[in-house]
């Protein structure tokens, strides 16, 4: 797997050409390894962070046009995955990725609204009964984020499960999505088999000059909250809302950290099936 698209790789030598120039020492190091970081995962959030800069935007001014915040939001995010494709910021890999979570997000969405747990307030043209096709695209920015990082920040990992245990356990917690309406809510049980499973799982990333390790389980927590966080944003820009923001926003339950939690085990499996994780290997110095 390619670390970079050919554009990519531009803009990382010229980065390097610059920054190989700057003074070395402890403090200087770190500062530009905290600085690559940043820049690197704003980039792997190139599309989650159009799709939520756009919904904010949209909030604070809309022309009346005729035309519906949710449509203009669909039409964007096809423009925007097309635009991405066309001057090769993704990878047609990513794409897939992309399109499998739309996939799996929209099936969500078309039960979750049903059965009342989140609505959208407004109306659509483009829409699959009470779900605006947008909302597929916001899975899709998930799928696009955990797709980009995998190359750009070069991950490995050590003591990664069996790829097949992992798709069992997100099965079983795709399906608890569903199956909680009816029957007794197994997330707490399936908490216990993520951390059984990947307890001593560790992802090693490149930033710039050196590698850095991270455990698995404290990476999904740091993600799902970077998600809750926006999704806070979403719902106070009534993208959607829940039935206690009917009547007025209102910060969105810590419980969701938990669900986006389990749904980060779900975006990981996913995307090792296009991309097999790949073992940790240490470099010669």
């Amino acid at each position: 797997m390619s670390r970079f698209t050919s554009l990519e790789a531009r803009i990382d030598a010229a980065a390097h050409a610059v920054l190989a120039r700057l003074p070395r020492g402890r403090l200087a190091d770190g500062l530009v390894e905290f600085l690559v970081f940043g820049l690197k995962q704003a980039w792997a959030c190139l599309f989650g962070g159009l799709m939520l800069g756009m919904i904010l935007l949209t909030r604070l001014w809309w022309p009346d046009i005729g035309l519906a915040r949710y449509d203009a939001w669909f039409l964007a995010a096809l423009l925007i995955q097309l635009a991405m494709l066309a001057f090769r910021l993704e990878t047609w890999s990513e794409a897939k990725v992309i399109l499998i979570f739309h996939i799996v997000g929209t099936g969500m969405e078309l039960f979750k609204t049903s059965a009342g747990s989140w609505i959208y307030p407004e109306d659509a043209f483009f829409r699959l009964g009470g779900v605006p096709l947008f909302s597929g695209f916001m899975y899709a920015c998930v799928g696009s984020y955990m797709a980009r990082i995998l190359r750009i920040f070069d991950i490995t990992f050590t003591r990664y499960p069996p790829v097949w245990m992992t798709a069992l356990l997100a099965v079983a917690i795709y399906v608890n999505f569903f199956s909680h309406h009816f029957i007794f809510d197994f997330r707490w049980l399936l908490f216990a088999v993520v951390v059984a499973l990947y307890l001593r799982s560790i992802m090693h990333y490149r930033v710039f000059r050196f590698r850095h390790r991270m455990p698995m389980l404290l990476a999904f927590l740091l993600v799902a909250l970077f998600i809750w966080i926006a999704e806070n944003i979403g719902t106070w820009s009534r993208a959607w809302i829940y039935p206690d923001q009917a009547d007025g926003w209102a910060l969105v339950s810590w419980a969701k950290l938990g669900s986006w939690y389990l749904l980060m085990l779900i975006s990981v499996v996913l995307v090792t099936l296009v991309h097999p994780p790949r073992p940790y290997a240490p470099e010669r110095q």
